[in-house]
């Protein structure tokens, strides 16, 4: 039964982005606002290229700490290299691989299009779900 649960059945599809040329500040205060880890990065035309989340923004509260300034953008600071998974794939396969990884969340992608974003609290809801 677990198996046949897809990432699609529980990720949060409506999800805010942030824009490269978003100032950091303003960045974090939206994650605290939408109590979210994290936010995809999109440019002019949609496209994911990359994520900024509450580990990024430590980086920038360290900064501000040395630098007395808290200032840059969310494209100095964002993650790059983009991990993401499937939409249709199996829930339990994605904790699996939440078990092995220190990422907190994934962009999640249906056809080379950007969907939604799934955390581990999202699986931890599906997988308790079942009765």
């Amino acid at each position: 039964m677990l198996a046949k649960i897809t990432i699609a059945d529980y990720m949060t599809k409506h999800v805010f982005t942030l824009k490269r040329e978003t100032s950091v500040l303003e960045a974090i205060k939206s994650l605290l606002a939408h109590k979210v880890t994290c936010a995809p990065v999109v440019d002019e035309h949609g496209k994911l290229v990359g994520m900024f989340s509450e580990k990024d923004s430590m980086k920038v509260v360290l900064d501000c700490a040395y630098n007395q300034g808290m200032s840059g953008t969310v494209g100095e600071f964002m993650t790059s290299d983009i991990i993401s998974v499937d939409a249709d794939a199996s829930i339990v396969d994605l904790a699996e691989r939440f078990e092995d990884s220190t990422i907190r969340s994934f962009p999640v992608f249906r056809d080379n299009d950007l969907v939604g974003v799934v955390s581990r609290t999202d699986v931890l809801k599906a997988l308790t779900s079942i009765k």
